[in-house]
């Protein structure tokens, strides 16, 4: 049995990882800003990813960490919001930095959140772990990744396995965000293509995503930079009509780049999470004998609403 530190999670991708590792026989610690809790056989212990306190003790002689802290990216592209994104990502990540400097037997491997959107819009180049991020594109998007792979490597110095993983987006599971607003906004009518819908969407079905965790900590030669996403991504016009087929609607009205750009701050999001894309694959779980079980877009969408 294992014993697995969870910074940040207490969100859907976090309990996500945190049953499955219970259900196998790990020991799970989850470290969150609410109140200390048992749930499903996890432990919660709290802290505020910023200061040191009490949760350092339970770094000293854990296995292994998976860090998974980050405000959601679905608010408005202000400055102080986008600012704050940045905070609520690298704050955590160098307060368990610091913390292991501290613990006389720290976690052997440490497992790191990140996201596709470090390559801002990639138009129809095929983006594998080879390419550079330009560093160009939305703030919300590529400043905030750069700044959080950033604050990981210079956290990790000490540790002798690191793996991140750039994530698609994740589909499947109950509290699942991005299946329970896609489909909603696709019950009322809107489920039409966003600007002319040729943007890529990266995705991911969250019981592969599971199997990727899983391998990243059982995996000795597991290391480095990774796309934990789908083969096969698909287009936001795809992606759309797929959600109509599956929830039998035959129409769903189409979203021009300008009503998008325009709307998206009154439900307090951004536009460019639906304008922009990427075509991103994962060539090197690919290339080291990785099987991803679920790569049909439709039987993921059928498998994600019906757990919402």
């Amino acid at each position: 049995m294992a014993k697995i530190i969870i910074p940040g999670g207490n969100g859907y991708l976090g309990l996500s990882i945190g049953r499955e590792l219970v259900t196998r026989g790990d020991e799970v610690v989850i470290l969150s800003r609410r109140t200390s809790m048992d749930n499903d056989g996890i432990r919660f212990v709290e802290w505020d990813g910023r200061t040191l306190g009490d949760w350092v003790e339970e770094l000293d002689g854990a296995n292994a960490i998976i860090h998974l802290t980050g405000r959601r990216v679905d608010v408005r592209s202000t400055r102080r919001n986008i600012d704050d994104l940045i905070n609520s990502r690298v704050q955590p990540v160098r307060i368990v930095g610091e913390a292991l400097s501290q613990v006389n037997h720290p976690p052997e491997i440490w497992i790191q959140s990140s996201s596709l959107a470090i390559y801002g819009d990639g138009k129809d180049q095929l983006i594998d772990e080879t390419f550079t991020p330009t560093g160009l594109g939305p703030r919300e998007m590529v400043t905030v990744c750069l700044a959080w792979e950033k604050a990981f490597d210079i956290a990790t110095q000490g540790i002798d396995r690191k793996v991140l993983l750039r994530i698609g987006i994740g589909m499947g599971g109950k509290g699942d965000p991005a299946t329970k607003k896609i489909a909603e906004l696709t019950k009322l009518g809107l489920g039409g293509k966003v600007g002319n819908g040729h943007q890529w969407v990266s995705w991911i079905d969250l019981r592969d995503l599971m199997r990727i965790f899983l391998n990243a900590l059982d995996s000795k030669t597991m290391n480095g930079t990774y796309h934990a996403t789908s083969p096969n991504p698909a287009t936001n016009a795809e992606m759309m009509k797929t959600f109509r087929k599956v929830l039998g609607k035959k129409f769903g009205l189409p979203s021009p780049s300008l009503v998008a750009r325009l709307g998206a701050p009154l439900l307090g999001s951004s536009g460019n999470l639906a304008l922009v894309g990427r075509r991103c694959v994962p060539s090197r779980l690919l290339d080291e004998g990785f099987i991803f079980e679920h790569e049909n877009f439709e039987d993921t969408v059928r498998y994600a609403i019906s757990k919402i």
